[in-house]
């Protein structure tokens, strides 16, 4: 009970230490978020542990008791180390595709496009994604069938570890910054920042155009390990972070619009959400510069 309490509070004080660094910092006080920018972030950082994921769980142990009860706790002596990179696997790799896939099909990019359509970076960013863009994550399935079967011990440690790498990444606080000022840091820092999701490496995915020479919205998509980018092509480092922030359609709708399409869809004609398929769909892997060139 104590492990699963730390588990759970450990992510908790990550976001609000960081969230409290940015504030002091003048992130949330600058004008470029506004009122209805802060609902979504912040319902999103509510729904997800509160309803999502518990829901997911609740249902997966409920039908694999009913299909494969004998499964039950079958790995629980199974070596740690292969419990992890069963996760690894089954969650974040499967998370890598998941994101990939909202970049390339434009139904998915809608539900992906909340996270991508705010203007700055910052801890809120983190899970600010359509409900439904979480609820059909297949790693959340998985990752609770995989608790189902004996690894749910391995899984306390594995989730908060994820959650820190994936806020510090999304966070104004840059603290991989340290790792390219000294010389003598810099060996360690081409290990780290291909292993793991950074700040500069995640910041450059949500940076506006490519023709910046940093920004590679179409690429970096990794959440725990940038390992996956690394070994599918998708990696762009250049150990700077992008000025500009955002997604070239711009058109912002309200918050359960956002969060909730396709239930609630987009009363705006020209929007993408005003249906599942529009003839004003966008297609995500379009660069900035390039669709203002076809306008």
């Amino acid at each position: 009970m104590e492990s699963e309490y730390l588990s759970k509070l450990i992510p908790v004080v990550f976001l609000l230490v960081l969230g409290g660094l940015e504030a002091l910092g003048g992130l949330y006080f600058d004008g470029k978020r506004s009122k209805n920018d802060f609902t979504i972030e912040l319902l999103s950082l509510a729904i997800l542990p509160t309803l999502i994921q518990p829901g997911i769980f609740i249902f997966c142990f409920w039908l694999s008791d009913l299909t494969i009860p004998f499964l039950e706790n079958y790995f629980i002596n199974f070596s740690i180390f292969w419990q992890i990179i069963a996760f690894l696997i089954f969650d974040d790799l499967t998370q890598y595709w998941w994101h990939r896939f909202s970049h390339q099909n434009k139904t998915m990019w809608k539900l992906h496009r909340p996270h991508h359509v705010v203007e700055e970076m910052g801890v809120l960013v983190t899970y600010r994604n359509a409900t439904l863009y979480y609820a059909l994550m297949p790693g959340i399935y998985l990752s609770a069938i995989l608790v189902y079967l004996g690894m749910g011990y391995v899984y306390l440690f594995y989730l908060p570890v994820k959650l820190i790498v994936i806020l510090l990444a999304h966070s104004e606080t840059k603290w991989d910054k340290f790792l390219y000022q000294y010389k003598w840091m810099h060996h360690i820092a081409w290990v780290i920042e291909r292993t793991i999701s950074t700040p500069a490496t995640h910041f450059a995915h949500h940076g506006l155009t490519k023709e910046d020479g940093i920004s590679n919205p179409n690429g970096n998509y990794g959440n725990l390990l940038f390992l996956w980018d690394i070994i599918f092509g998708t990696a762009k480092i250049t150990r700077k972070y992008p000025e500009k922030f955002g997604a070239w359609n711009l058109m912002k709708e309200p918050w359960y619009v956002q969060l909730m399409f396709p239930f609630i869809k987009s009363k705006n004609s020209r929007s993408e959400l005003h249906s599942l398929t529009t003839k004003n769909d966008y297609n995500p892997s379009v660069d900035s510069k390039s669709f203002k060139n076809q306008k």
